[in-house]
């Protein structure tokens, strides 16, 4: 496992320093602005970097190449999950710091606040790609693609109406940290069932 996160991140160094650059300019926009959007716009972005390395892999036929080493198909898909985590994660500590450091500089750091957006970030940071990914592993990139672009229209609509929903009277009632902390909770779970439908779904597909 280990070599294969080294392949990856070999790739991801090579061809996504698009992505880098244009996450830490979101980041950097959040910070210097202080508008968020620019923080969870950065989670997407990090959210395109699995299904792109999975797009080169396929162009390279590492796939098929892969099936003479000593990995396993659930090996293949793991590695694509972790690391799309470290680099949410990496995002997730660079832009709550800066988010951070922004409202300290402000004088209106909220503690309570603090913890609805970094609930908000896990949300976004893991929706997408759960959604994703299994159709990706099951019919490949190119079509893939086309779904990523659908969930995150389907994210956007979501949390519109969700912001919307809760400000009505019969809702308003409701601690919104703990409406957003369930739905983070749901999302993690989702995550993990995600993970586990790529397993099944490429252990199916013929290389």
């Amino acid at each position: 496992m280990k070599g294969l996160l080294l392949k990856d991140w070999y790739l991801t160094k090579k061809y996504c320093k698009a992505y880098f650059l244009i996450i830490f300019s979101l980041v950097a926009g959040a910070f210097f602005s202080g508008n968020m959007f620019f923080a969870f716009f950065a989670c997407v972005f990090c959210g395109m970097i699995p299904p792109t390395l999975i797009s080169y892999d396929e162009r390279s036929k590492w796939m098929q190449y892969s099936s003479t080493l000593p990995y396993t198909k659930a090996q293949l898909v793991s590695v694509k999950y972790l690391i799309g985590l470290i680099m949410q994660l990496a995002t997730f500590i660079l832009t709550m710091g800066a988010l951070a450091v922004r409202t300290s500089i402000d004088g209106n750091f909220s503690l309570l606040q603090f913890f609805i957006i970094t609930l908000l970030m896990l949300i976004v940071s893991t929706l997408t790609p759960s959604v994703t990914l299994p159709f990706i592993f099951k019919l490949g990139a190119e079509k893939g693609r086309l779904v990523y672009c659908f969930a995150i229209g389907a994210v956007s609509g979501a949390s519109a109406a969700f912001s919307k929903l809760i400000n009505k009277q019969a809702i308003i009632r409701l601690d919104p940290a703990i409406i957003i902390a369930v739905i983070a909770a749901v999302c993690i779970l989702a995550y993990a069932l995600s993970w586990y439908i790529s397993i099944v779904f490429f252990k199916k597909k013929e290389l």
